[in-house]
């Protein structure tokens, strides 16, 4: 997800007044282990009126003011968490003013990873409400977007992450930044190229398993050089995406999948494999766009 010699920062969005780390912690975790800068963003939106009884309204500054010093203490609060988690890690905070997912999707230019909480909002709330970006950053952001939900699972020994490809283009992409993160925490890696037969296709059955097979060999070739240590099980599985990912990652360290980048609200409307395990997983999700192959 990085490039070489560039400490490109682990972005972790944060808000004021929540209790909820578990982001926040993954974010801190990744950015230590991958030696680079972690960078806590708050972005705020337009304030409201909310002085109704004030003959003259308050001006734009004293509207903000209450906001940036709100903002400012939960970046501390954030940077001080980080810190006492992993004392030489650099913490780089912004507090910055617009539309969360507009400033995050920026901040995704140059960034390793950006990270997200998720507390399991229902379908309508990700695609009209206001209290998720997930979903409409994901089409947009340069580099992978990381929903980790709130509580923390529970996890297997040994360790191993999830990544899901249909042999798209960007099943590469998430191949690859499956690997990457599985050989940071050295854990094993399970591919699984999901098929789901159509009405199209179940006549001729046996040639696509078989053309199934034949892409899932060719998109984890030649990995296995690059990350000797890596312990890789591939396997093609018959089903409904969202459904078979989800339950395989039921106790993964994360579950990693690409995503066409389609529009924030025609794309969740279509219910894509991405947007669907956001909703069931219970494990962090990778969404890896095919910007950042």
């Amino acid at each position: 997800m990085s490039r070489p010699g560039d400490p490109r920062p682990v972005v972790v969005g944060i808000d004021t007044g929540s209790e909820h780390r578990m982001a926040l912690a993954w974010a801190a975790d990744e950015a230590a282990r991958r030696h680079v800068p972690l960078r806590p963003v708050l972005a705020e939106g337009v304030p409201t009126r909310g002085d109704r009884e004030r003959k003259v309204p308050p001006s734009w500054e004293e509207w903000n003011d209450p906001l940036h010093e709100e903002g400012e203490r939960a970046l501390a609060d954030a940077a001080g968490f980080a810190t006492a988690h992993h004392p030489r890690l650099e913490v780089d905070a912004l507090l910055a003013e617009g539309d969360p997912v507009w400033v995050l999707g920026e901040q995704s230019h140059d960034a390793t990873a950006v990270v997200l909480g998720s507390r399991h909002l229902s379908r309508a709330q990700e695609v009209f409400g206001n209290e998720s970006v997930a979903v409409p950053l994901m089409a947009q952001a340069h580099c992978p977007v990381v929903v980790v939900p709130e509580p923390e699972h529970v996890t297997q020994v040994p360790a191993y992450l999830v990544v899901g490809i249909d042999g798209g283009e960007q099943s590469a992409a998430a191949v690859d930044v499956a690997f990457e993160e599985a050989a940071l925490r050295g854990a094993e890696l399970h591919v699984l190229f999901v098929w789901q037969p159509t009405t199209l296709r179940v006549f001729d059955e046996h040639g696509s398993r078989q053309e199934c097979r034949r892409m899932l060999s060719e998109i984890v070739a030649g990995h296995g050089e690059r990350y000797p240590d890596v312990v890789l099980r591939h396997e093609l599985v018959v089903g409904e995406p969202a459904k078979v990912l989800t339950e395989a990652a039921a106790h993964a360290l994360a579950l990693v999948v690409g995503t066409r980048g389609h529009g924030s609200i025609a794309g969740a409307l279509l219910g894509s494999v991405s947007q669907g395990v956001l909703r069931q997983a219970r494990c962090p999700v990778i969404v890896v766009p095919a910007a950042a192959a």
